[in-house]
């Protein structure tokens, strides 16, 4: 196990056109401060298929530097690319990451035994634990349960941040995976349903702006105080809609932006929020009372 709890998958700020590490220090620390239970590092949400080579690993670097041990650091390394995702994952091995997040191959794809043998290989090369990214939405493919349980038997092989949004998906991975494989909801509108099920967290785009509350939501719900749990997910549902109405990370990093963090425009391809979207977000951020807009 990796980690329990809530994980955020942080977002990369990024000024005049480079990663601002002194404001990526300062979300950190924010995170930490606020009770998070891990940091996952050049993810979806962090924009780690728009970093050049070189900016990944700085960012991995200075995000476990920044860290220091107080939570885990979880580092996003898959790629299309077998061997480049293998170099990437030595490097963040090589740099102390404590785990690995390795999404499917996207655009050339492969079959289910092409995922085995992609996998397989890379784990058998690197010494951290892998959380499988099953997130089929935005590589046009699924871990299939089969495959995720023959993948499980791999001592590397850890966990799965699933985020199919079916419910169903997950429940038939947790009635065949045996204890040692955990899963991780990688959708925030269905954390206490996983939860409920067997998975042991989340790894989440809300706790960017709400890192206490995800944090308090998994943490009640595992020390059996379900209806504290129930509330909290509830009262976060209209924020995690506005959170998604475009594709993340646009909303989160614009929602950071609103509420004084100033965390930089997004990169190329990925573009500025439609201005009644925005309205949308800014009035769920207001409820809240997190907006702080200059």
């Amino acid at each position: 196990m990796i980690f329990k709890g809530a994980g955020t998958a942080l977002v990369t700020p990024f000024e005049n056109g480079e990663v601002n590490f002194k404001k990526y220090g300062e979300l950190i620390d924010k995170q930490i401060e606020n009770g998070i239970d891990a940091i996952i590092t050049c993810g979806t949400t962090g924009e780690g298929s728009a970093l050049s080579d070189v900016e990944h690993k700085q960012v991995m670097e200075y995000c476990v530097k920044k860290v220091a041990g107080r939570v885990p650091v979880i580092a996003g390394t898959g790629s299309n690319d077998t061997e480049y995702g293998l170099q990437l994952s030595q490097a963040a091995c090589k740099i102390g990451v404590d785990g690995l997040m390795m999404v499917t191959p996207y655009y050339n794809k492969t079959t289910q035994k092409g995922l085995i043998n992609h996998f397989t290989y890379i784990a058998d090369r690197v010494d951290k634990p892998i959380i499988l990214y099953n997130v089929p939405s935005r590589t046009g493919m699924t871990i299939e349960v089969e495959t995720a349980l023959e993948l499980s038997k791999h001592k590397n092989i850890v966990a799965m941040k699933d985020a199919t949004g079916d419910i169903s998906y997950t429940a038939k991975l947790l009635s065949v995976a045996d204890e040692n494989f955990n899963v991780y909801s990688g959708n925030d509108n269905i954390i206490l349903p996983v939860l409920s099920l067997g998975g042991i967290g989340v790894i989440s785009v809300i706790a960017n702006i709400m890192p206490r509350e995800t944090h308090e939501l998994v943490d009640e719900f595992l020390k059996g105080n379900i209806e504290k749990a129930k509330k909290i997910q509830l009262d976060m549902m209209s924020l995690i809609d506005a959170l998604f109405i475009e594709v993340n990370p646009i909303p989160v990093k614009t929602a950071l932006n609103l509420m004084g963090l100033d965390v930089g425009i997004l990169r190329k391809p990925l573009y500025k929020m439609e201005d009644n979207n925005k309205e949308i977000l800014k009035k769920e951020l207001e409820k809240r009372w997190l907006v702080m807009e200059k």
